[in-house]
């Protein structure tokens, strides 16, 4: 049964439109610093890191900062609002980048991870964009709110990367001037958000619903069906595009190529999304997602296929658009399966759990590839450690369809 997870106040999809479109510019224009830190990160943390099997750390610590924020922001802005978490989130993300400015010119290593801890409280709030789509929204308009906010990433996977060519050799310290881009991009992008008409959640008196506990909530097969798919989308996407410029980059080609095909395979996370919640509509939110964990199944065959730039290309293009598709599915399963006085707890537990994972994913990705003879090696052994996740939530989807039979 579909539990619409608006506000107390009746849907008003004229009123969610709006926030849709101030939510797409933010996705955006403040979402462009994701893609500049995933290229960035890895090569920066080769230069500082005292050994390559920490090159990709500063990347982890940005999915870590992500994974430990979502447990206390998701109530803080079910408390205090939406709009008091993403400014936060943006400050967060600008002194992030001027710590890692500070840690090019110093040299350090430390202080470059701090920074990307920082940066990863702006991925967490970044990630409610999404939900907070949901929040004026009327069932039917709930997937398509979601799917469009998701597409402007579209313009940050333009924006973010070509940033990354136009500032990387601006300063003698290269990525010096790419890091002051994001610290542009957070604090005036941060205004967008006084635009946004959703409402504080009001206080629920004392005899109102409380809603389900996290363990109530576990125990429903659709929640835990929705964050284990979207837990396995995120985790994969990440472990194979965190090890893609290193892998890239060791097989012989440039930073302009490994920045391009970071481009293509951002763009194609984002871009379906103009249709994806159309899709959802009229497949059914559980083909959605089991497609898109076939396209990711795609993407590693091709990984393990070549090395060339055109593998590299066409794995990347089918990794986004698996995550797309696994995703924004498993987030429209998730937010019609609870109530509005479970927002908080849910959507928190969910990214929580989400980043949980990508952390590990990131992690495993530098050690993967720090441990290879070569890149070629690396790069393959990524690609392999796919194959247990996506069984996971294969099995999972097909667990929620036969018990859903059974019910009915």
């Amino acid at each position: 049964m579909s539990i619409a997870s608006t506000d107390t106040a009746a849907p008003d999809d004229a009123r969610a439109r709006r926030n849709v479109l101030v939510l797409v510019m933010a996705q955006a224009f403040l979402g462009a610093q994701l893609p500049i830190n995933f290229i960035v990160g890895g090569l920066v943390g080769l230069t500082l890191a005292p050994t390559p099997l920490l090159a990709t750390l500063p990347i982890s610590l940005i999915v870590f900062g992500s994974m430990t924020t979502a447990s206390w922001i998701s109530p803080l802005m079910q408390a205090r609002g939406r709009r008091t978490g993403f400014v936060l989130g943006a400050l967060a993300g600008a002194t992030g980048a001027a710590l890692s400015v500070l840690a090019l010119t110093w040299g350090s290593f430390l202080l470059f991870l701090l920074g990307a801890y920082l940066t990863g409280i702006f991925m967490s709030t970044l990630g409610f964009y999404r939900f907070a789509a949901t929040d004026t929204a009327s069932d039917a308009f709930r997937p398509k709110a979601i799917s469009y906010v998701m597409a402007g990433g579209l313009l940050s996977a333009l924006i973010g990367p070509q940033l990354v060519k136009l500032t990387s050799d601006q300063t003698i310290i290269p990525f010096v001037a790419t890091y002051g881009a994001v610290i542009a991009l957070n604090l005036i992008g941060m205004w967008l958000f006084f635009l946004l008409d959703i409402p504080t959640p009001v206080k629920p008196a004392l005899d109102a619903p409380r809603g389900r506990s996290r363990g109530e909530l576990l125990r429903s097969p659709a929640i835990v069906v929705s964050i284990i798919c979207a837990m396995v989308a995120y985790a994969l996407m990440n472990l194979v595009m965190t090890s893609t410029p290193l892998a890239v980059v060791g097989c012989g080609f440039t930073t302009g190529n490994a920045a391009d095909i970071v481009s293509a395979h951002v763009i194609a996370m984002y871009a379906p999304s103009f249709f994806t919640g159309h899709l959802i509509a009229r497949f059914g939110t559980t083909r959605i997602v089991a497609t898109g964990l076939v396209l990711l199944a795609a993407a590693g065959l091709v990984a393990l296929s070549g090395t060339t730039l055109a593998n590299f290309y066409v794995a990347l293009i089918l990794l986004g658009l698996g995550w797309n598709f696994g995703f924004i599915g498993a987030t429209n399963m998730l937010t019609a399966n609870h109530a509005p006085e479970e927002r908080g707890t849910v959507q928190g537990l969910n990214d929580t759990l989400v980043f949980g994972l990508v952390t590990m994913a990131s992690l495993s990705s530098g050690g993967l590839m720090g441990s290879a003879v070569d890149a070629v090696s690396g790069w393959s052994a990524v690609n392999t450690a796919m194959v247990p996740f996506l069984t996971l939530a294969g099995g999972a989807l097909i667990w929620l369809r036969v018990s859903r039979r059974r019910a009915t």
